[in-house]
């Protein structure tokens, strides 16, 4: 057996980002960027107001309560050039441009409007204005060449605003991988089809297609294939012409019946390595390049196959998105209860649940049955503690753990 890191290494340097592509702003929602970025003009474009109000010259505000001229209005769009001179004001809305002669806005709320006596409108200010009063300035928020973002930053929503107020319309990014999810084994039987004795349900792909698309990768589902060397190598060629990367799920065991390994080889040219490794579930792991393509042979166990997704594969397809964070939160959890175990020099990977205590630490339960094919208690955990070899953790001792569904 080897050490579960010496397999992650191995398999993270093969999966290397995929080559950028450049897209609109609108379908970069949590892509990675691939380029920095500058901000090619000022942000806001010209001064404006930050409130509704009126634009004035403060040094007219100086003896308030005062009453000055009301000579226009100013909406948000507007492209008034004309000046205000000395006692003079104009009505201002939010991000309207300030007019010439102006430093300063008093907000509605300090002022009346009145009427001169020969009927003309005009307004009272209320309270004095001092320069500069509610007035968002030119590059405020970004100044023209400013560094808006950098290469590997993941895009938010906010990112994309930024992209969008300095007039980028695109950006290139790293694509999500495409991802393959193909089951293997005469025993399978896809849900809804009635069972044979000695049948099971095709559980494998429903889940590992869920893990894909719920990672952020675009999944393809490339439906089962039975236990036939030629239908699993017609499988896996046309994978790899479709997709980014492939992920199988069964016959890497060392059974007569595993022709996955068998047809791994051969496509792999020498490439695939055949791990066991020291954790549990999810021993038997095998991995390889087919045309570039990275292949992951997972176990064919439920819950070794989701593990073994978590070990090994969710990590590398982050790095061929782009990311730089691969792994899953992690914690230090405290045991609310014994998580026994024997020693067999393995790392266990215990389902437990997880809630954040009163004491801000993350405490965990057993999720129920832990065997390989004890699906339900995966899905009753929200996260994996890892059991060291040994005799297990006691209660209330610390424990490492991967946050699945823990804000992770």
């Amino acid at each position: 057996m080897i050490p579960l890191e010496q397999a992650q290494d191995f398999v993270l340097g093969s999966c290397g980002p995929l080559a950028p592509v450049e897209l609109p702003i609108a379908q970069c929602l949590s892509a990675v960027a691939a380029e920095d970025v500058h901000a090619g003009e000022p942000v806001p474009p010209f001064d404006n107001s930050a409130m509704d109000g009126f634009a004035l010259r403060h040094e007219d505000t100086t003896d308030a309560p005062v009453d000055l001229a009301l000579v226009g209005t100013v909406a948000a769009g507007s492209s008034r050039q004309e000046p205000i001179g000395p006692k003079e004001a104009v009505r201002i809305m939010t991000g309207a441009p300030i007019p010439p002669g102006a430093d300063a806005v008093v907000m509605v709320e300090n002022s009346e409007s009145v009427l001169a006596q020969d009927g003309t409108e005009m307004v009272r200010i209320l309270l004095p204005a001092a320069a500069a009063d509610h007035i968002r300035r030119a590059g405020s928020d970004l100044a023209r060449g400013e560094m808006v973002m950098r290469q590997g930053t993941v895009l938010t929503p906010a990112h994309l605003g930024v992209m969008a107020s300095v007039g980028k319309a695109s950006l290139k990014v790293f694509p999500s991988p495409r991802v393959g999810v193909l089951s293997t084994g005469d025993e399978l039987v896809r849900p809804g089809v009635p069972l044979s004795y000695g049948q099971i349900r095709d559980s494998n792909r429903v889940a590992l297609l869920a893990s894909v698309k719920a990672s952020g990768f675009e999944p393809v589902d490339l439906g089962s294939a039975p236990d036939d060397p030629i239908a699993i190598e017609s499988a896996l060629a046309g994978a790899t012409e479709l997709c980014d990367a492939v992920i199988t799920s069964g016959g890497v065991s060392v059974g007569d019946f595993d022709h996955t390994k068998v047809v791994l080889d051969r496509l792999g040219g020498g490439s695939v390595r055949w791990m066991q490794v020291a954790i549990k579930p999810a021993k038997p792991f095998a991995f390889g390049l087919i045309s570039n393509v990275p292949v992951f042979a997972l176990p064919g166990n439920p819950v070794s196959s989701l593990v073994s997704f978590e070990c090994f594969a969710r990590p590398a397809l982050r790095q061929m998105a782009g990311y730089s964070d691969l792994w899953r939160q992690r914690a230090l959890a405290i045991a609310d209860e014994d998580l026994p175990r024997k020693s067999d020099g393995k790392l266990h990977f215990a389902r437990v649940t997880a809630e954040m205590g009163e004491d801000g630490t993350y405490h965990i339960r057993s999720a129920g049955g832990q065997s390989s094919h004890q699906l339900g208690s995966m899905a009753g955990s929200n996260a994996l503690a890892l059991v060291p070899d040994g005799n297990g953790i006691r209660s209330g001792e610390r424990v490492k753990v991967w946050l699945l569904r823990c804000g992770s």
